[in-house]
């Protein structure tokens, strides 16, 4: 199977991806794709960044058996563990090498969006340690929802904008973001949290996350002597997915699956789930599946992790699920908080929200494909939605 690592010229992946936008952004976009594929080829660039990721972020994280987990449900089961980064998930790794391309092209400013919060705090961390200014834009309700990374973007000095309109979500905080970065994009460069946006941000970012499947590869074949024959991740925009994706996929006979947030049901609305019921379309600047009515008009997603309520997808998913190289499941709401309280209870490890769809199907294949071998990224940890879990428990 031929498939395309990197975009083409035009940022295109397939049909997916591109730069939907005006003429002077395009101009500030290809300068930052020509500094970006400079700098992957900079030894010192590397070299810097490379020892961030070892001695401040803590990188390799380990890859761990879940020998209570696999003996429950009867598969091996193994979580490559991203909760235990500096900063709490997997988004640290891009928000360092985002935050020095942005001191190497002389910007003093980093302007992101941020769902669940691991992202704003990821680039408010990455931000303060290179003495970047930061400002980060969240939807009111993920401020109220995600209180305790709110709280630490603001001890980080990150400046915090509240977003107000429509669903009050990350697909706003994205829209408000991109306004302001189409004001400061001289003196500021935009740290998108996905790999979505217009080209070079989904090649960007996908870059800075592949060092997940890279470790995870090695790693998994010194614990097994072989690969895994699935290798699960949750999707929202989908950078963690990505990350540990490009690790296995040229080893055909491992399976790449991809879980998208099904939220409360299946109708337009209740979901975030944008390959599963996604059409064609453009969202902040890129081509990809979009959650959309049959006017074209995109429609507001929903999930009950943040972090995942976003309703277009990367590129690069979109251009797999095509050429049948990635499928993509999805899991609903309770299943999410299932997994959330069975994996905490039965190993001692509380996930993310966004990281529970990925075991509660983990746990699914688990049951029906007893002795194979998964591999789940456990893109995150769960502090952060642990007063709205216990809250929507006792609502139940």
């Amino acid at each position: 199977m031929n498939i395309n690592k990197l975009p083409n010229k035009d940022g295109f992946f397939g049909a997916y991806g591109g730069q939907y936008i005006d003429e002077d952004l395009k101009k500030e976009f290809n300068k930052i794709a020509d500094e970006f594929n400079k700098l992957k080829e900079d030894k010192n660039f590397i070299n810097e960044l490379n020892y961030l990721l070892k001695y401040y972020a803590g990188r390799p994280s380990p890859v761990y058996f879940a020998k209570n987990l696999s003996k429950k449900y009867g598969a091996e089961i193994y979580l490559k563990r991203e909760d235990l980064n500096h900063t709490g998930a997997h988004k640290i790794n891009h928000s360092l090498g985002e935050a020095l391309l942005a001191k190497k092209m002389g910007k003093k400013k980093i302007i992101a969006e941020t769902g669940a919060g691991q992202h704003g705090v990821a680039t408010a961390t990455a931000a303060a340690l290179l003495g970047l200014e930061c400002d980060i834009y969240m939807g009111e309700i993920d401020i109220i929802k995600e209180k305790p990374n709110v709280d630490k973007m603001r001890i980080l000095g990150a400046n915090i904008i509240s977003v107000k309109s429509g669903q009050k979500t990350l697909k706003e905080a994205v829209d408000e973001a991109f306004i302001a970065y189409k004001n400061e994009y001289k003196t500021a460069l935009y740290a998108i949290g996905s790999i979505v946006g217009p080209h070079p941000f989904p090649m960007i970012v996908e870059y800075f996350q592949s060092i997940i499947g890279k470790e995870a590869r090695s790693q998994f074949l010194e614990l097994t002597n072989t690969l895994p024959d699935y290798v699960v991740a949750c999707v929202g925009g989908g950078s963690n997915s990505i990350g540990i994706f490009n690790g296995f996929i040229d080893d055909i006979n491992t399976n790449l699956i991809g879980v998208e947030p099904l939220g409360k049901g299946e109708k337009l609305g209740q979901n975030a789930a944008s390959l599963t019921y996604g059409k064609d379309g453009v969202i902040h600047g890129f081509k990809c599946k979009v959650l959309q009515d049959e006017k074209g008009s995109i429609k507001d997603a929903y999930s009950i992790a943040s972090g995942l309520d976003y309703p277009g997808v990367g590129p690069k998913h979109c251009y797999l699920k095509d050429i049948k190289r990635a499928q993509y499941k999805t899991i609903d709401d309770k299943k999410a908080i299932d997994a959330f309280f069975e994996l905490s209870k039965t190993e001692g490890i509380i996930p993310a929200l966004e990281s529970s769809h990925a075991v509660a199907y983990a746990i699914e294949l688990a049951k029906k494909h007893k002795n194979k071998k998964i591999l789940v990224n456990l893109s995150g940890r769960g502090d952060k939605d642990v007063e709205f879990v216990l809250n929507y428990k006792i609502s139940q």
